[in-house]
């Protein structure tokens, strides 16, 4: 069961052991309950040093996909029932960048669900400091490149961010910054088409000038019409 445990030569022992358990547990080779190898045993098996292995265990512990209890051992978890946020960045990484279909409608779901109570929030609490981020936002997206994606993608997570930090919920922006990596990945997906970028853009103005005129409910269905252009546009090109 254990046979794809073969040494590793790398400048970054921990990452890549973190990346070959979480490899293992992802694909099934370590199944749900199943109780790990000691740590001696594993670090024997890697070719790396005791503390290494302990280290990587530890990092995927915190991410939900191991339980480590001393002196009895590690237990793999069913990371449905105790994976955390951070399993969303492992698993894109298991898949290269590839999101199967069930992990795409959950995201672009929940992406709908929390965005449109963001700008609802937003439109109710902002402030004049942040109508002023808002503003620089718009005046930086007038003046961008549309063929440069990374730009655009950065922009485009800022004017977000900047909503959930409006909504005065210091819950939202911190839940929209664990997910940034898998965000700006479906991001990058979307604007290699540059003709949607004025779209999303004008989507943009007209959102701030709810959330300026305090209109929430002008604001969600802005909102509600960008996310549904988004989704029926990344369903199609996204890679699966």
């Amino acid at each position: 069961m254990f046979n794809g445990l073969c040494p590793v030569k790398t400048d970054s022992l921990k990452e890549i052991c973190i990346k070959r358990f979480e490899g293992f547990i992802l694909s099934g080779a370590f199944a749900a309950g199943e109780k790990l190898p000691p740590e001696r045993e594993l670090a024997k098996r890697l070719g790396v040093s005791r503390p290494v292995v302990h280290e990587a265990l530890v990092d995927i512990a915190a991410k939900g996909l191991v339980t480590i209890t001393p002196r009895k051992g590690t237990v793999v978890n069913d990371f449905r029932r105790q994976g955390s946020v951070s399993m969303l960045i492992s698993l894109l990484e298991y898949h290269d960048g590839k999101l199967d279909a069930r992990l795409l409608d959950g995201l672009l779901t929940m992406r709908l669900l929390v965005e449109i109570e963001n700008v609802r929030l937003a439109a109710r609490h902002r402030t004049d400091a942040q109508l002023e981020e808002f503003n620089n936002i718009l005046h930086q997206e007038t003046t961008a490149d549309h063929t440069d994606i990374e730009n655009i993608t950065q922009l485009d997570f800022e004017f977000h961010l900047i909503v959930a930090i409006a909504t005065d919920n210091l819950l939202y922006p911190l839940l929209l910054n664990s997910f940034k990596p898998v965000y700006t990945n479906l991001s990058g997906h979307f604007f290699q088409d540059s003709t949607v970028v004025s779209v999303v853009f004008d989507f943009h103005k007209k959102i701030v000038a709810a959330i300026s005129d305090q209109d929430e409910q002008h604001a969600a269905d802005l909102m509600h019409q960008m996310l549904s252009h988004g989704e029926e546009r990344l369903r199609k090109i996204i890679p699966r």
